[in-house]
C-alpha cells in the first residue's frame, strides 16, 4: 500500500529502536493525528542494520496534519536541541496541555522559556501565538519587558506575559 504524504517536506526523528512507542505517544497527544505506515526490517541488508527480521524500521505518522517519519536506525545519532518542534499555541489551556503532556518522563533541566525535552529526547517549543506579538511590538519597552518575563519562565504563562507588557 502507498502512503501519500500530505507535504512536501518530511521530517525524519531518528531513534534507536523507540520509534513506533514514540509515534504512538505523539498521536496521542495531538488531536488529529494517526499512524499512516509501519515497515518492518527484512532479511535484506541485516548485515548492515543488524535489526531483527520483523522488527520496525520505520512508522509514518501525522500531527495535526503534519507528516514524519519515526526511523529505528540504532543508537548512533542522538537528538539535540539544534532542532526543536514548535507547538503554537492560542490559548492558556493549550499551552498547558501540550507542556504536561510532552514534559511527561522528560529532561526536567531542558526546560524553560518554553522549551521541554520529552521522554525520547526530542525538543519541542510550547509557544503561545501571542508571544510573537508581543516580543514584535513597535513600542520597543513593551517588547522588551515581554521578552524579559518570558526569560524568566519555565512553562509560558499568556496572562503574565501581557501582564509584564503592560
Amino acid at each position: 500500500m502507498q502512503i501519500k504524504h500530505n507535504t512536501r517536506i518530511t521530517p525524519c526523528l531518528w531513534f534507536d529502536d523507540q520509534g513506533e512507542a514514540a509515534a504512538e505517544f505523539y498521536v496521542s497527544v495531538f488531536k488529529n493525528s494517526r499512524i499512516t505506515q509501519i515497515a518492518r526490517y527484512g532479511e535484506a541488508g541485516k548485515e548492515i542494520h543488524g535489526r531483527p527480521a520483523g522488527s520496525v524500521m520505520t512508522v509514518a505518522f501525522e500531527l495535526d496534519g503534519q507528516s514524519f517519519t519515526a526511523l529505528n536506525g540504532g543508537p548512533y545519532f542522538k537528538f539535540n536541541e539544534a532542532v526543536s518542534l514548535q507547538v503554537n499555541c492560542e490559548t492558556q489551556t493549550e499551552v498547558d496541555h501540550y507542556w504536561d503532556q510532552l514534559s511527561a518522563g522528560g529532561d526536567p533541566k531542558a526546560q524553560q522559556c518554553g522549551w521541554v525535552k520529552d521522554r525520547y529526547g526530542l525538543s519541542w517549543q510550547i509557544v503561545p501565538t501571542v508571544l510573537q506579538e508581543l516580543v514584535t511590538d513597535p513600542d520597543t519597552a513593551r517588547a522588551e519587558r515581554a521578552f524579559t518575563a518570558m526569560l524568566k519562565m519555565k512553562k509560558l504563562d499568556i496572562a503574565e506575559l501581557k501582564r509584564a507588557a503592560g
